[in-house]
């Protein structure tokens, strides 16, 4: 078994993504010192993450002087540079998607988070993403909203990968595997090749926590409850995907080439110091999974991550603790709908300081220039 806990894990069978993509992490070899290191095969990113990575320092400067001379507008400005990121980093992980049979390798790129709740502007932008990325190991990243469901499917059916974000709840989860599935049935039926059209569902993780003890909080007692629905959620998750993913149906698209749409546990960090700043990587470790880690819970686990197989250990506890939660008074639709919300909001807020920042940088740069 190889020395690093990540390798360790890795060779569980779950992938290791990094949750995070800038200019200088390209450009400096930290995402090839990871790859090469830390068993990194995979780069998600988001609107908040990019917001971080351009407003600080000058990695962008260069690129955005060329670019303001073409648009002065502040979300094309932001593509541009976006673009070019993903790109240097698809072709760094080309290799890895090469040897992986495209499994691994592939790098995220969001949708506008203000269209979450526009479908037919979600699907647009993801055919436009993708052909202005082009490449092939690009994922291009869907909420999970309702009307998002939609997208996924029409997205898949057009032969484009999805990642899809802020999966928070299990009849979500479900109705995104099916709207993955129809989507390879359609895109079958058009004579397309599945083979090619992956897709990961993005569960998200400590999130679920820190609402659920809010509320658990505010109720006050059942400390026995606090930090348990998180990963109880994510295990039930993990025995739908292994109950959708089986059967007939699924087996006609299996024997056209069509891969299962793994779980990838996103928001892995630990937001209460009062748990271990592992927990969240360490109580979901199973095969055919995707963990994505910002930088800093990557550090943390290879210095002292300890590494089982726990995905699949107490399934009925995890069944339990939800009807547990109901008894004290804990609404999980309600968890759920919240955290949705917020999700979305979240990653809205952080667009739109995004572009208020490349706008600031924008006008930074020209007056420089006068």
């Amino acid at each position: 078994m190889p020395e690093s806990p990540l390798h360790q894990l890795s060779a569980r069978g779950q992938s290791v993504w990094i949750d995070f993509l800038s200019r200088p992490l390209i450009e400096d070899g930290d995402l090839e010192r990871l790859m090469r290191e830390d068993a990194v095969v995979g780069v998600t990113s988001n609107p908040t993450i990019f917001q971080k990575a351009i407003s600080k320092g000058d990695a962008y400067d260069e690129q955005l002087r060329e670019v303001v001379e073409q648009t002065d507008d502040a979300k094309e400005a932001f593509l541009n540079l976006a673009v070019r990121d993903v790109q240097m980093a698809c072709d760094l992980l080309r290799g890895v998607y090469d040897d992986t049979d495209g499994v691994d390798g592939r790098v995220s790129l969001e949708v506008d988070p203000d269209l979450a709740y526009e479908r037919e502007d979600t699907i647009a932008e993801a055919k436009r993403l993708s052909e202005w990325v082009d490449r092939p190991n690009l994922y291009i990243k869907i909420p999970a909203t309702e009307p998002g469901l939609g997208a996924i499917e029409e997205t898949i059916a057009a032969g484009i990968p999805v990642n899809v974000t802020l999966i928070f709840g299990l009849d979500r989860y479900r109705a995104v595997a099916e709207a993955y599935i129809k989507g390879l049935e359609r895109l079958v039926e058009g004579g397309g090749d599945p083979s090619n059209v992956p897709s990961v569902a993005s569960f998200f993780v400590s999130r679920v926590d820190t609402e659920a003890d809010k509320r658990l909080d505010d109720i006050g007692g059942h400390d026995e409850l606090r930090g348990k629905l998180a990963i109880a959620n994510a295990r039930l998750a993990y025995q739908a995907y292994k109950e959708i993913f089986a059967g007939d149906r699924w087996q006609k698209l299996a024997d056209k080439g069509a891969r299962p749409q793994r779980c990838l546990w996103a928001s892995t960090s630990v937001k209460d110091e009062r748990y271990r700043d592992t927990m969240y990587v360490e109580e979901l470790i199973g095969p055919d999974t995707v963990d994505t880690m910002p930088p800093e819970t990557i550090e943390a686990f290879q210095d002292h991550g300890e590494v089982a197989e726990t995905l699949e250990r107490d399934v009925d506890a995890a069944h339990r603790l939800l009807d547990d939660l109901k008894a004290a008074g804990i609404d999980y639709d309600d968890v759920i709908t919240t955290l949705e919300k917020e999700g979305v909001e979240k990653f809205s807020d952080s667009f739109k300081q995004l572009m208020e920042d490349v706008e600031a940088k924008r006008e930074e740069l020209a007056g420089a220039a006068r």
